[in-house]
């Protein structure tokens, strides 16, 4: 459980980062409580996509990640990000990502912060 809690504030914490350098990921609301609960579920919702749908996308395009000596892992995770995109919109929470070379850059923002985090912050392992 508490490495369930510990990643799911690393993935709320790049998730913040990405939004706070890359201009077209937007998360909006009324209130600074409102945007921090919305920011947590679609942190939520991130981990989630990439629990549940992840591992099969990238078993499906395993020989495009042998070809491309992993860099295809740069569109896996922008996908995912538009994945979390699209599923955030549905459950009408704040949070767009604006286009494909906007989620890379995202996906790139989110995989090296949440990788600090991960790092820096305790886990069950410890």
């Amino acid at each position: 459980m508490k490495n369930f809690v510990v990643k799911t504030i690393a993935n709320a914490g790049a998730l913040a980062v990405a939004i706070w350098l890359v201009h077209d990921i937007t998360l909006t609301g009324d209130s600074t409580a409102s945007k921090t609960l919305s920011l947590v579920l679609v942190a939520l919702l991130f981990g989630l996509v990439n629990v549940i749908v992840k591992p099969m996308v990238k078993l499906l395009t395993l020989p495009l990640f042998i070809l491309t000596l992993g860099l295809i892992t740069l569109i896996v995770n922008a996908l995912m990000l538009l994945l979390t995109s699209w599923l955030a919109d549905k459950l009408t929470l704040d949070f767009h990502v604006d286009g494909f070379w906007t989620a890379v850059l995202g996906g790139l923002i989110i995989s090296v912060v949440s990788w600090a985090l991960n790092v820096a912050l305790p886990d069950d392992e410890d």
